[in-house]
This record gives structure tokens, sequence and C-alpha cells, in this order.
């Protein structure tokens, strides 16, 4: 397991109606791991609860991470410690950082974000004008008063620019479609942050535009709405490949779960299929993907990977590099 960092919180502040900006830096002002825009760090919550969080801000500072969270109303506790308990001076800790949503090479980017999937976006914004490269964001919020990092967003950019759309004022992402989005450009890529049904929306949407799905690149804030595995055969065997050992996997529990019963060591953190953590390669099997990390192409491969902590298996059993 990946060795975590203790850090402090150095400053809480309003980002928006319902957001908190967060800084962390360690307690003895050592420089904190290198990062990229896209990144996040898992935070370990005084309360036992695992979060994943994107890191905000000029990528690669190391002073300190800044990361920005919304009060979720659905929340499981994460985002309600952070917004009712946390406090400047309390100690976290937090993972190094991991990025699964990184800029990849373009002579353009378009940014698309909705509520807090802005914080990543935010990064890459900055990233990009840094580097030169042309980009434009479009922000969609309910009402004015919503924005995080609106101050960071609103500054004047030499190679791109910043959009705020507002349903509450007639524009939001099902009614409104960038006209960078609605004609395809080559060497230009998309990524998209924020709500599942966003994404799907204006993912369906570029593609009818003629984009590949090779250009178009998401990071959920949510996971989907867990599958139901009902049904004769549900059940599976999952066996470790350097050990020979198996175990069967009843309907009701994930791989994870199993395993962990097992004695087996499983990178575990948000346990939805969000973060990537326990990403396993398949030896042998069809996996029944239920994750939102991998893309669709990824899902697809030769060479697979599956999620331990929300994912099934297709087969009968399932042989993984573990």
């Amino acid at each position: 397991m990946n060795k975590l960092i203790t850090v402090i919180t150095d400053g809480i502040w309003r980002q928006g109606r319902r957001n908190l900006g967060v800084r962390l830096m360690t307690a003895d002002g050592q420089l904190l791991p290198a990062w990229q825009a896209g990144a996040h760090i898992d935070v370990h919550l005084p309360s036992g609860i695992i979060r994943q969080y994107s890191l905000t801000g000029p990528e690669n500072r190391r002073d300190c991470y800044e990361i920005c969270v919304a009060l979720d109303a659905d929340s499981r506790g994460g985002s309600r410690y952070v917004h009712e308990t946390l406090r400047p001076g309390m100690q976290l800790a937090i993972s190094a950082p991991r990025n699964l949503f990184p800029l990849v090479a373009a002579k353009k980017v378009i940014l698309l974000a909705a509520g807090i999937g802005i914080t990543p976006l935010s990064a890459m914004a900055q990233a990009l004008e840094a580097t030169g490269i042309a980009f434009e964001l479009h922000y969609y919020l309910r009402q004015r008063g919503d924005e995080a990092l609106a101050a960071t967003l609103s500054q004047k950019f030499a190679h791109g620019v910043c959009h705020f759309w507002y349903s509450s004022e007639g524009v939001s992402a099902r009614n409104h479609l960038p006209a960078g989005v609605a004609h395809y450009q080559p060497d230009a890529h998309i990524y998209l942050c924020g709500p599942l049904p966003f994404m799907s929306h204006l993912r369906l949407q570029a593609e009818a535009c003629g984009w590949p799905s090779g250009a178009i690149h998401t990071e959920a804030f949510k996971a989907a709405a867990p599958q139901q595995v009902t049904g004769r055969g549900a059940a599976f065997t999952i066996t470790l490949a350097r050990s020979g050992r198996s175990w069967l996997v009843p309907p009701d529990r994930s791989i994870a779960a199993v395993l962990t019963e097992q004695g087996v060591e499983v990178a575990l953190s948000c346990e939805m299929g969000m973060c990537g953590a326990c990403l396993t390669p398949v030896i042998e099997g069809q996996p029944d993907h239920r994750d939102t990390v991998q893309s669709d192409n990824e899902k697809a491969s030769s060479a697979q990977c599956v999620a331990l902590c929300c994912s099934r298996s297709h087969t009968a059993s399932l042989i993984i590099d573990l």
C-alpha cells in the first residue's frame, strides 16, 4: 500500500454558494509530491471516510495542495464532514497524487464542466495557459453565485477563454452546445467533468458531430447507480494467478470484499469504481465492467483491467494478476 502523507488544514474559505476551498500543507513545511493537472488525492478523514478530490491551482505547486469540496445533498459523510466539522489546524492523512485524467498533446482543448466538476478543469485551464495551448472552458451552473474558483476563471487569459452558463437564465447543457463542440476539430480534445447525465449527454452530442471517442475524455464525480445482480449464475470464481488460490464471489459480495476477507491486500479508496485504485489486470475471463474510470476502449481492449470494488464477471471464473 502507498504511504500516506500527514498534512495540516492550513485554510478553509468559501468558494461559491455551496463549496469550500481547503488548503493542505505539511506540518514541517516540507514540499509535497509533484502533480499535474487532472490529478486527485485520497483524503482520509478522521471519521474513517476516504474521499477523492481533484487538485486545483497551478500544476506542480508543491508548497501546498488546494482542493474544493461541494456540499452534496446526498452526502455519504465526506462533504458533510468537510463543511461542518473540518477546521483550520486539524490534521489529515492524504495519498500522493494520482492522475487518471491527464491532458494529452493537442493543438486545442475544449473543457466542459458542471458543478464541482470544474476543479480538475480549472487546473487544466491554468496549465494550458502556461504552455500556450489554445483552450476554451464552458462552465455550466444552476445560478449566479454557485461558481467555484471564480476569481481564477474570470482572469484575462492570453491563450483561452472561460464562459459561464446558467440554467436559471435559460442556458444549460441540455439546450446549449458550444460552437467548438458542434464542429469536429482535428488535433483537438474535449474534457468533460461533472454529473454522469451531463457527461453522457455531451459525449453523445460530440460524437454526433463527428468527434471520435478517443478525443473525448471524462472523469466522474459520482458513481453510476449500482446494478443489481440477480438470477441464476450470478456467482463466479475469482482466482489469483500468482498463487492459484480461488474463492467464490457470491451475488451480494464484491471481489474486493471476498479477497480482503481472505487476507489478500487490496488497494481500496472510493469503493465505487471512480478512482482506479483497485484496477487489476485480468489474465483470463470476461469482466462485467461497472466502473466509471476506464474508457469504453479500455473496457473492450484485449488487455483488460477489472475494478475489484464494483465490477463482476460475465464468465464463470475470472483469473486476475495478483
